[in-house]
């Protein structure tokens, strides 16, 4: 991701999370770590062609590292593109980047309400180890936090293209 696809990234964001959508300025923020011999940061997006022959952005996802631990920070897929295994793909390059950072273990939040996403989770070795309550404002909505220890091991024999 760069900064040139905030907006686009943004359009989707708003589309599917309307309540707790994250701001410009988080993307922003976030993206200025993703870059460097420093970067703790790594954001990739998705892109299809468009209807009118430009690249549309039809999912995208974020990581952060701390020392030893990675933390999942985003995950996003349009809904035409549900099912499609474009979730997985971003996870497998998260869970690269994870290792590229030498990360130990990572850990997300989860909407209690988003199986779909737990699910996906669940097949990469995830696993819940408990909740935040009200962690989704201003819907109160609890998230569950799940781990994943050594993120290598999910990602090995695995290739993406294109």
């Amino acid at each position: 991701m760069r900064w040139w696809d905030i907006e686009p990234v943004l359009e989707l964001e708003k589309d599917l999370f309307p309540e707790d959508a994250w701001s410009r300025g988080m993307f922003w923020s976030d993206l200025a770590h993703a870059r460097g011999p420093g970067a703790t940061r790594r954001y990739v997006v998705a892109e299809t062609a468009g209807d009118t022959g430009g690249a549309r952005i039809v999912g995208y996802g974020g990581l952060a590292a701390a020392g030893d631990v990675g933390d999942v920070q985003t995950i996003a897929v349009s809904r035409e593109h549900w099912g499609t295994g474009l979730g997985a793909m971003i996870l497998t390059e998260l869970l690269r980047a994870a290792t590229a950072f030498e990360c130990a273990e990572v850990m997300l939040e989860c909407r209690v309400d988003n199986i779909r996403a737990q699910k996906l989770y669940e097949r990469f070795g995830f696993e819940a180890i408990g909740f935040r309550r009200g962690y989704y404002q201003p819907g109160n909505v609890d998230a569950l936090v799940m781990r994943l220890n050594d993120p290598s091991t999910s990602v090995q024999g695995t290739e993406i293209n294109g």
